[in-house]
């Protein structure tokens, strides 16, 4: 069983909420648009981060982080990028790449939306975490945490970070 840690958006803001709601989380992982290494080195800290860059991060990011990771925990093959569009509307640069080897769970970033979506047709389910930062048209941040356990995708918790 591995619990995981799911955010995006942070735009360079640290909330010390995170490491109180990913504590006991076995890994974290971040859907891009990081905005500044301290935000990544202080994830990692917590515990073991997987991250993937956004559009707005810099080239010092994009040296660390891939703009697409692909990876399993347990059973479940997993895709994680910022730009990833949603059921029905896949942004075209994943688009072909899903549609081809699709994951069990595909996460990703960018809209600032909140969105958990099982995709019937590629048999996925898809999870955008929303924005964990301040920056942006959003007015709740959240996170969202959930446990692979083998095969299966459960627990998952949408989490508001209110303040």
């Amino acid at each position: 069983m591995t619990k995981i840690g799911l955010l995006s958006d942070t735009h360079a803001y640290w909330d010390d909420k995170f490491a109180k709601y990913f504590a006991d989380c076995d890994e974290i992982w971040h859907a891009g648009d990081i905005g500044s290494e301290e935000v990544l080195n202080r994830l990692a800290a917590i515990k073991p981060t997987r991250a993937v860059y956004g559009n707005i991060d810099s080239s010092a990011l994009r040296a660390i982080c891939p703009q697409t990771l692909r990876f399993e925990v347990e059973q479940v093959p997993v895709l994680l990028t910022h730009i990833g569009g949603y059921p029905g509307k896949y942004a075209p640069e994943i688009r072909q790449e899903l549609y081809a080897n699709p994951p069990k769970l595909f996460v990703c970033g960018h809209s600032h939306i909140l969105k958990v979506q099982y995709d019937k047709r590629l048999q996925l389910l898809h999870i955008n975490p929303g924005a964990a930062g301040k920056y942006g048209f959003h007015t709740v941040r959240t996170v969202v945490r959930c446990v692979i356990a083998g095969a299966e995708i459960k627990n998952l918790e949408v989490i508001e970070l209110v303040g």
